[in-house]
């Protein structure tokens, strides 16, 4: 069974709801929702495209939905269900009653029996939702999928040894033997702070110069402590880890620990290995004194923190406190990553002064003439993508009140991003660029809220472009399915929200859309990151990047845009694309 909905089972599955089944037009708007119906409608107008009937209308929910069109619990589902159990004769609903009955009820009146069937518990690809579609004729993919279980649900996992992995290449292999170097050290000599632009391969550097220099530690029962700000930068940390200590083809297992997520696991089973880690769990962990995260500190052997600008939080803080406590005040060997473009900045000074660390940075070639400028060596020599880049200017100028500006993280306030997500014209000058995108590309898009993500999935979807969704309350089986599937091509159209800004890989993405704006270089580095990597590291030579914020500004300033373009060192003028 395909994961996802196939085009002929789209097809069917609206022909048979519409036409089969009667369902209506007012039921599909409550399924849609009537205000994204209605601004369906209005951008439809504007693009002069023919209004959408019934099957269309299906269609785009099925699209939208995918394996989980009837499932659920709110009204508009339920609703749904009971419209198409009263369509099967007496006979078959009560067959179908009788093969799965609502336990601690004698039903025998049939109105009671779609009553109790359509809120009946829907368990994705469980029996119930399998006997459900089977009697509707619909395609088997929409009783849900049942994902094989993965490693990604347990609290440990042991890696068993082997598996081919690239080999580092000579500025990668520069900074091993530079970690390597400071990790040999004594005390508090021992930390460093490792900066690389985003793309550069930095996890896959730092995994194996800890891997190498944990191995014998291991064994000693000690603990690599990997820290991440969330679940996706904690499970590719944990796939380069695997893969690197497979190939390294070291004669025991590693055990590795998810110290994320909510997972818990008992001090029994605890041997040494690899701890992943989000830092928000190691917080919670620090406040009620979980025996674990004590051992783990207790014992640890080197600690890396991942997108480590954000070390400066109270929450690392607290962490470095407890661990003191534990380990001495020495601690043990400190590595933060950081992606930055150039030599140094603000950022990373910070970094490097509050850890007192050695700074790393790659070495090049010619220093001369790539000491002021690095990110030229990695463009010419593949390791990084062109930019090409694209400010698109039209809109009303903006600008940003003090009181739309959130002083917590100092970026643009959610209330600002979903008054932009509700600007018709903004939207449509977003909607008619995509339109102009040439079939077949692969492009990831940034928008300002999650409902203005489906909002430009579902108008895409309905003029014949493929596209999908991500946030966070996707489903983990579904967003895998939907990375996967963009990643091979068969999604032109990846919207989200907040979701894909790290530990996330689609090095063939043709085009990176920013309709969200930011006045955060950290995030705007992190999105646009996502389509850097060069044909040396299975990417692309150029990557287009439009920005929709060029009209937004903040005390007359520009906002992040701005500044990448100066640190990234790429040249623009106005709507014109310029390759630097």
């Amino acid at each position: 069974m395909n994961a996802l909905p196939t085009e002929e089972e789209i097809r069917q599955t609206a022909e048979l709801l519409v036409h089969t089944y009667g369902v209506k037009m007012n039921s599909l708007m409550k399924l849609m929702g009537r205000e994204r119906y209605k601004e369906l409608v209005r951008v439809f107008r504007d693009l002069r495209e023919p209004a959408a009937d019934e099957v269309r209308i299906a269609q785009m929910l099925i699209v939208e939905k995918g394996p989980y069109l009837f499932a659920g619990s709110s009204e508009e589902v339920r609703d749904l269900r009971i419209h198409l159990l009263r369509q099967l004769s007496e006979e078959r609903l009560m067959a179908l009653y009788e093969r799965n009955k609502v336990q601690g009820k004698a039903i025998t009146s049939p109105t009671y029996m779609r009553t109790a069937l359509a809120k009946k518990k829907w368990l994705i690809g469980g029996r119930w939702a399998r006997d459900f579609v089977t009697a509707f004729d619909f395609p088997l993919v929409f009783s849900g999928i049942s994902i094989p279980k993965d490693h990604s649900t347990d609290a440990i996992q042991d890696i068993e040894p082997r598996r081919a992995v690239p080999k580092l290449v000579e500025y990668q292999v520069g900074l091993k033997s530079r970690m390597l170097e400071v990790l040999n050290k004594e005390q508090d000599k021992t930390r460093c702070v490792v900066t690389l632009p985003t793309g550069g391969g930095k996890t896959r550097v730092a995994v194996e110069s800890f891997i190498d220099w944990m191995q014998p530690r291991f064994e000693q029962g000690k603990y690599m402590l990997w820290i991440a700000q969330g679940e996706e930068l904690c499970e590719q940390a944990i796939s380069c880890i695997s893969e690197m200590w497979q190939e390294r083809e070291f004669p025991e297992a590693l055990r590795i620990y998810r110290f994320f997520g909510g997972k818990k696991f008992e001090v029994e089973d605890m041997i040494g290995g690899a701890v992943i880690a989000s830092i928000q769990q190691l917080y919670s962990r620090i406040q009620s004194g979980d025996e674990a995260l004590e051992e783990i500190l207790a014992n640890c052997g080197a600690m890396i923190i991942d997108e480590a600008h954000h070390a400066t939080a109270k929450s690392y803080r607290a962490l470095f406190d407890r661990a003191r406590e534990l380990a001495g005040d020495d601690l043990f060997p400190i590595c933060g990553l950081t992606a930055t473009p150039g030599r140094s900045n603000d950022e990373t000074m910070k970094l490097v002064d509050q850890f007192d660390a050695y700074l790393i940075h790659p070495s090049f070639p010619d220093m001369k003439e790539y000491n002021d400028h690095p990110l030229r060596y990695f463009r010419k020599e593949g390791y990084l993508a062109e930019p090409v880049f694209i400010l698109h200017e039209d809109g009303v100028e903006t600008e940003v009140t003090d009181d739309l500006f959130n002083q917590d993280d100092h970026d643009l306030s959610s209330e600002f991003l979903q008054i932009l997500a509700a600007d018709q014209t903004r939207n449509l000058q977003i909607i008619n660029y995509m339109k102009s995108i040439p079939e077949g590309s692969s492009s990831l898009v940034y928008a300002c809220t999650v409902q203005h993500a489906e909002f430009l999935a579902m108008t895409m979807n309905a003029i014949g472009r493929k596209s999908a969704v991500i946030s966070a309350d996707t489903p983990k089986p579904i967003r895998r399915m939907h990375i996967s599937a963009f990643k091979k091509g068969d999604i032109e159209f990846l919207f989200n929200y907040g979701v894909l800004t790290t530990g996330f890989d689609a090095p063939r993405t043709d085009h990176l859309i920013i309709c969200r704006p930011t006045s955060s270089i950290i995030l705007y580095e992190q999105m646009v990151g996502r389509g850097l990597r060069g044909h040396r590291f299975g990417g692309t030579e150029t990557c287009k990047i439009i920005d929709f914020s060029t009209n937004i500004r903040r005390h007359g300033e520009p906002l992040a845009y701005a500044r990448f373009l100066k640190e990234w060192d790429v040249k623009v003028v106005g709507g014109r694309e310029l390759v630097r």
